[in-house]
């Protein structure tokens, strides 16, 4: 049922995540360039601190490392705001939505639609870098479409599951904060988990972790590296775990929508 008010409700996601990113930089003499400025400055300072700095200026795999951090930093960029504006997608808008007619499920699918433009214009400055090194594309580059088919169920199964508990629950969206604060550092942008020195052990549990299967399979496909069927048993983990926190995600949300402007 979810799954079918995304659908049948797509024109007004589209419409609405479009009023709302006109609506938060209206006032702002920039304006939507903001939009790609923001996290352009954020890659610039993590290029000097983990790049130059950390790293050394190495390459990754044979990889200029403003490559190789740019194709997961820009990921998790749209990841990490995405988790955190669906988070509160529901609790800020509940109100608006229960004079409306459109269901309450498709806010957290907002959020995520509003987030694609930023995405766009950095994925824009990824291609002209990598062309820029020398990297043209392949045959692999065509399972982008399945890494990004991942990243939006992964965000949209999140979405549904945060959106609502953060509703029922005020604290767990300021716990989401420090949960993603330590996800950045485990998940692959900026660094090789396995060139780290974790345990053996830890980084087995690690690559279980559905933003590092996400970022690695970006990575993997616009470096020619590999293809997702090399990796079976990382691949049905991912879906189920995506499955799992959508079925919980649905079964809590339409336990509990009906009273969501009582618990605001």
């Amino acid at each position: 049922m979810i799954i079918k008010e995304q659908i049948d409700n797509f024109g007004i996601i589209t419409r609405v995540s479009k009023y709302e990113e006109k609506a938060t930089y209206q006032s702002h003499y920039l304006g939507l360039m903001w939009q790609f400025l923001n996290p352009l400055i954020q890659i610039g300072i993590y290029y000097l601190i983990f790049g130059l700095g950390v790293n050394g200026g190495r390459n990754v795999d044979g990889v200029p490392f403003i490559v190789w951090m740019l194709i997961g930093i820009i990921a998790w960029f749209f990841i990490n705001t995405s988790l955190l504006g669906g988070s509160n997608s529901i609790y800020h808008k509940v109100a608006m939505v229960s004079k409306m007619k459109f269901p309450v499920s498709i806010l957290p699918g907002i959020n995520i639609m509003s987030n694609l433009v930023s995405y766009g214009w950095m994925m824009g400055i990824l291609l002209v870098v990598m062309l820029g090194f020398g990297i043209y594309p392949t045959i692999y580059w065509l399972q982008y479409v399945y890494y990004f088919i991942c990243m939006i169920a992964f965000l949209f199964a999140m979405g549904i599951l945060n959106s609502t508990i953060t509703v029922l629950v005020r604290d767990y969206h300021i716990m989401l904060q420090s949960i993603l604060r330590l996800l950045f550092y485990v998940s692959g942008p900026i660094w090789e988990i396995q060139s780290r020195n974790f345990p053996t052990m830890l980084v087995k549990i690690l690559e279980l972790n559905p933003v590092y299967y996400i970022i690695t399979g970006f990575r993997e496909s616009f470096l020619s590296q590999g293809w997702f069927w090399e990796k079976p048993t990382l691949t049905l983990i991912f879906w189920g775990i995506v499955a799992t926190i959508l079925i919980i995600g649905t079964h809590i949300h339409m336990k509990f929508r009906a009273r969501f402007v009582d618990f605001i």
